[in-house]
Parts: structure tokens; C-alpha cells; sequence
């Protein structure tokens, strides 16, 4: 197969993924520009993990979703005591206590928004995704808690933030991992009823939740089927199946003709 032939075969399939696939080579090494582009995506992934959270701003956006909004931090001081000591993003700091309880509930959700290890994730995508979630809860008649920005914050931090607003369930919205084709991804973590013995396993998961990844609409068609899958049931994590693709693919199934 010819030089030029081969490229066109990888070129077609470089259409369908971000991987990193068909990369053209100089003897043994990658060639020059494959190998670039290479560092300059391993740059933005380290600089996604030590990018601070503008908090100020993010507020500020999740302000016009009607629900209201604190800020609060985990027990890390900073984001190098954060990345160090990952336990200490699962907890709240000292003074986020009583500011939570003084709004405590019942409510029936509360969602969560921590950095995480891409604050620029959560920047981007977290106001989207719940300004199409809130509305159709509210029309459910569901009871939600103000929003919390949890700075510095881990998954697990959704539970005490659960705990003492006095919430049935917790969605968290948190930065991932950062990949050499995704700096900015989010994920999504759904809890029903969290404790302090709560595990990954008693957690649902949506991640990638990005334009390139999975979209806003899509991400917030899953997490509402999830929340009122969740209420229905009572369970979350391996006891609740997520099906909420077969749902949406038959409700955009044509109609058919007898």
C-alpha cells in the first residue's frame, strides 16, 4: 500500500474519533507534527489539573438558574494540598457547616459543582447542563436545594453537603480526569440517600459530559431519568440500571406504518 494511500485510509478514520490513530512516523519516532501536537495536549492536561476555579464567576452563572447558590470549600487549603491529599477534598472545611444548615431542607435533590481535577470543565459545562435539569424538575414538582460550589472538591463532598442540607439525593458535577483529548471533561455523580459508609458502588455515572463528548442535552436527558429513576426505585449505583439510551432511542424511533 502507497504512502499517499495508506494516509487517506487513517485520514477517513481520524474523522470518527479524537484518538490518536494512523500517526505518521520518521523511522522508529513519530514524526515532527504528530509529536508536537502530542506535548502541546499533555501541556493542557497538566495545566487543566493545577488551573484554579474561578469561583466568583461561576456563581455568577449558576446564579440565573432560580435556585439560588452557595459557595463553599473542601478541607483542602489549596490546590496543592488538594492534588496531594485527596481525602481531604472529600470533606468540608471547618466553617461550611453552618452555613449549609442554616438553608437546610427537605429537599428532594441537591446538585453539586466541584472543580475537581479540571476546574475549567465545570466552568464550561456545569450552567448548561443544569439549565435544562431544573426547569423540568420544578415542573415535577421536585424540591431543590440551592446549588453548592464545592472549591477544591472530590465526589464523596456531595454526601456531607447532602447530609446537612437535608437532601434525598445528591447530583454531583465535577471535573475529570483530564485526557490528551479531553482537558475539559465532566462527569456527573448521582447518589440516593448518601451516608457516611456510601461507596462508589452506591453511585451512578455519567462521564464525558462535554460538545465532543456527550452533549448537554443528552447528559441532562440521562441525569433526569436517573433522578426519577432513583425516587421510583429508592436505590442507586449497581442496583439501578441506566437505560435511559433504549428510552431515548424509541421515543425517536419513526412511527410505522401498519
Amino acid at each position: 500500500m502507497s504512502a499517499d494511500l495508506e494516509q487517506d485510509v487513517w485520514g477517513a478514520l481520524r474523522g470518527l474519533t479524537a484518538a490518536r490513530i494512523g500517526l505518521r512516523r520518521a523511522g522508529a519516532s513519530l514524526a515532527t507534527a504528530p509529536l508536537l501536537e502530542f506535548k502541546l495536549a499533555h501541556a493542557r492536561a497538566r495545566d487543566a489539573v493545577h488551573e484554579t476555579l474561578d469561583e466568583a464567576r461561576l456563581l455568577d452563572d449558576l446564579g440565573c438558574l432560580g435556585a439560588g447558590v452557595l459557595g463553599v470549600a473542601s478541607a483542602a487549603e489549596d490546590r496543592q494540598h488538594f492534588l496531594r491529599r485527596p481525602d481531604l477534598g472529600r470533606r468540608l472545611a471547618p466553617d461550611a457547616g453552618s452555613r449549609l444548615t442554616a438553608h437546610a431542607g427537605p429537599y428532594d435533590a441537591v446538585f453539586v459543582v466541584a472543580d475537581g481535577l479540571s476546574a475549567s470543565a465545570v466552568q464550561r459545562h456545569a450552567q448548561p447542563v443544569l439549565a435544562e435539569i431544573m426547569p423540568a424538575l420544578r415542573a415535577e414538582g421536585w424540591r431543590i436545594a440551592p446549588v453548592i460550589v464545592a472549591r477544591h472538591g472530590r465526589v464523596a463532598i456531595g454526601d456531607a453537603v447532602a447530609k446537612l442540607l437535608n437532601a434525598g439525593c445528591v447530583a454531583i458535577l465535577i471535573g475529570e480526569r483530564p485526557g490528551l483529548s479531553a482537558p475539559d471533561s465532566m462527569g456527573a455523580y448521582l447518589t440516593w440517600h448518601p451516608r457516611p459508609d456510601t461507596t462508589d458502588a452506591d453511585r451512578n455515572c455519567i462521564s464525558n459530559i462535554r460538545p465532543d463528548g456527550i452533549g448537554y442535552a443528552d447528559a441532562a436527558f440521562k441525569l433526569i431519568y436517573l433522578l426519577r429513576a432513583m425516587r421510583a426505585q429508592g436505590v442507586s449505583g449497581v442496583r439501578l440500571k441506566d437505560n435511559s439510551d433504549r428510552l431515548r432511542l424509541s421515543s425517536q424511533e419513526p412511527a410505522r406504518l401498519e
